[in-house]
């Protein structure tokens, strides 16, 4: 049926009207799998290796497709167990994975198992990197230390909550597409892999914010329950210049290439433009949802201009 054109009416209910409606139930259905499964932090992850294999000048293999399914499985597992918590801070989410909490558990175990086999064909080194994820969540998330005080899970912690998650995912974002490729570790590897440490405890901070309320009454310290909004927000100002710092000074020592420094650093520019919104803003999931969209500039910058 032609759509009839309007003149005081709002465009997009026009449209969204226009669509059928269980084509409309489908979208939407898609689009929170994407959205609250992690299933969009996957594709991050796996942009992000590819990043780093271009950076490093390393043959394309299977490590992309590895970290993306070890992204899924291990955050659609968190998002199962941390139910109750997140109820308050994301009840958009916790409704989703609710309903679909079998289906999305079911899902993240077949993609660990996929990606843990895949790791095997890239031989010792990538099968290690492939448990890491694995092992580092079952510390940070599960109830293993109970004699110490009130502290039950490394996620209680201050600053090494974020340390564990940011460190973990940087090591096999850097480190597993060269366990892939064989090669030797070149010098820049650890300049790169500083520099996704950093860059990963910024976005893991930037929800905190978000979701400070419902830590502090299940005693989570992040930065914005001990620091409030405002000095987490400074606080990762002096994370981003010290990323900044590090990349300029591998440039000056010849380890980082003029157009590799100017592709990560509009990666630490576009986080730091995130972080001066905290506090001043209400749409605290937007900025989240920016902060771990920060790495597909560098992607468009890195990768496209190969295609």
């Amino acid at each position: 049926m032609a759509i009839k054109p309007q003149t005081n009416t709002n465009d997009s209910s026009v449209l969204l009207r226009a669509v059928p409606p269980r084509l409309y139930r489908l979208g939407t259905l898609l689009k929170n799998f994407l959205l609250f499964s992690s299933a969009y932090l996957a594709i991050i992850a796996a942009a992000e290796v590819l990043i780093v294999t271009e950076l490093l000048s390393l043959p394309l293999t299977p490590a992309a497709l590895v970290a993306g399914l070890l992204t899924f499985a291990v955050y659609g597992n968190d998002r199962v167990a941390d139910l109750e918590t997140d109820e308050r801070t994301t009840p958009a989410r916790t409704a989703f994975v609710q309903r679909y909490h079998r289906l999305l558990y079911a899902l993240s175990a077949a993609a660990y198992g996929l990606a843990v086999a895949l790791a095997v064909l890239g031989g010792p080194a990538a099968f290690g990197l492939a448990l890491v994820p694995g092992v580092a969540w079952l510390c940070y998330a599960q109830d293993w230390l109970p004699s110490i005080g009130q502290v039950k899970r490394l996620k209680q912690v201050f600053v090494l909550n974020s340390v564990l998650v940011a460190g973990a995912w940087a090591l096999v974002i850097v480190f597993l597409p060269m366990a892939f490729a064989e090669g030797p570790i070149p010098p820049a590897a650890g300049v790169i892999f500083l520099f996704f440490f950093l860059s990963s405890f910024i976005r893991v901070e930037i929800p905190n914010v978000r979701d400070r309320v419902g830590d502090r009454e299940i005693g989570v310290k992040t930065l914005p329950v001990v620091l409030g909004v405002r000095g987490t927000r400074y606080a990762l100002y002096g994370v981003s210049g010290l990323a900044g710092a590090l990349l300029v000074t591998a440039f000056v020592e010849g380890l980082l290439a003029l157009p590799e420094l100017a592709w990560l650093l509009v990666s630490v520019v576009y986080l730091a433009v995130i972080v001066a919104g905290l506090g001043r803003t209400d749409n605290n999931g937007g900025l989240t949802v920016a902060a771990e969209c920060s790495r597909l500039p560098v992607l468009a910058l890195v990768v496209v201009p190969l295609l």
